[in-house]
């Protein structure tokens, strides 16, 4: 399922400032928080991808990548994560968003005895996988799906997940007593202060396994192979990095997946380059056919294409083929192809062709003579980059 547009799930508009998207992301993640709708997954989602769009939106420099490329703007993450990416857990949005809700706790601490606090419960995620995806020019230039198999940790079948050989196989933890934290009061200066932490026995989780299950040996994972679907936009360039959420290791006893990080690889073609969003190609034409000229077939990623080349052609001239190079990525706007004209000259030649040439040789016709006006190779190149 496509992901939603980051403005219309805070309902702001483009051109909203920062206040007015903190304004709605504090009543959207209110409207969702998990302490008031316990139990709700889709609450959660939404709580979490609100979470998502405030922390892309909330930042200029986030933003104006995802105004410019949207949800592909994921790829210029570096490590895939905290960008867009989906990933974000409960503990990741209270800890960064806590001045959302003044102070960093929840809103519903007075009505659910104390809410969420630092060292509670821990929910396991999975650890992110980075693969390699190579791609060829034409599906650079067209997007593409492609079905890549993935070994990475799944949930063990045996155990659901939990780790544990059945249901009865769990004891509430004896060190917090099953609240996933333990807290210790100290004495200093100012007074008794009182600190709370993660359980160092279940690790926040309130319970431990006192039989393990025996295939995943209490881990909850077991290794596994899974077909995933990706689907690639047109545009993206060697280098970039694409982020599937969800889709990485599973992560123990229900805990959230990590996130698959695509890397893509360009595959050379073997005759049109390359040069950001515009198609370099070589074409060389012999000297006859730059005197008189002619019609040629090129090779582009869309096929072959006719250009004329028109008599008196000199070597070095460029040709510009427009929107037959690579697409923006998200955007409509495509670059061209560039025809470099290159005049073949043979290195030998037969007795009766080597007559012709010298009979041609002291023609008045056949003496360089550049107009003032005939722009250099480097003069036409910066024209066309520019």
């Amino acid at each position: 399922m496509s992901k939603r547009d980051y403005y219309d799930i805070l309902g702001v508009s483009k051109g909203a400032d920062v206040d007015e998207i903190k304004k709605a992301y504090r009543k959207m993640a209110i409207k969702y928080h998990p302490d008031k709708n316990p139990g709700d997954k889709q609450a959660e989602e939404n709580f979490k991808e609100a979470a998502e769009a405030y922390e892309v939106l909330s930042k200029p420099d986030k933003r104006q990548r995802y105004d410019q490329f949207g949800h592909a703007a994921n790829a210029q993450s570096a490590n895939g994560g905290g960008y867009g990416g989906g990933s974000m857990n409960m503990e990741d949005i209270f800890s960064q968003f806590g001045d959302i809700f003044g102070g960093g706790g929840s809103p519903f601490d007075s009505f659910f005895g104390g809410g969420r606090q630092s060292g509670g419960r821990k929910v396991a995620r999975g650890t992110n996988l980075r693969i390699k995806v190579k791609l060829t020019l034409e599906e650079i230039a067209n997007g593409v799906e492609k079905k890549v198999k993935v070994n990475k940790q799944v949930v063990c079948d045996t155990c659901d997940g939990t780790g544990a050989k059945d249901k009865s196989a769990f004891q509430t933890c004896k060190t917090c007593g099953g609240s996933g934290a333990v807290r210790r009061v100290t004495n200093t200066i100012l007074g008794q202060m009182q600190t709370t932490s993660t359980c160092p026995t279940c690790n926040g989780e309130g319970s431990v396994i006192t039989n393990k299950c025996n295939v995943c040996h209490g881990d909850g994972l077991v290794r596994g192979e899974e077909t995933i679907s990706i689907n690639i936009p047109a545009g993206v360039s060697e280098g970039m990095q694409l982020s599937m959420s969800g889709k990485g290791n599973a992560a123990p006893r229900g805990g959230v997946p990590g996130d698959l990080i695509i890397l893509i690889e360009e595959i050379p073609h073997e005759t049109l380059k390359r040069d950001g969003n515009n198609i370099i190609y070589d074409l060389h034409v012999n000297f006859v056919d730059a005197v008189l000229g002619t019609s040629i077939e090129v090779p582009t990623i869309d096929g072959k294409a006719k250009i004329k080349i028109e008599p008196g052609t000199q070597g070095g001239k460029i040709l510009r083929l427009k929107s037959k190079g690579v697409p923006e990525v998200n955007s409509y706007q495509r670059g061209d192809q560039l025809v470099h004209i290159n005049i073949w000259t043979p290195k030998a030649v037969s007795r009766e062709e080597r007559d012709v040439l010298e009979k041609l040789q002291t023609s008045p016709n056949f003496k360089p003579n550049p107009g003032k006006n005939e722009k250099s190779f480097f003069e036409r190149m910066k024209e066309y980059f520019e």
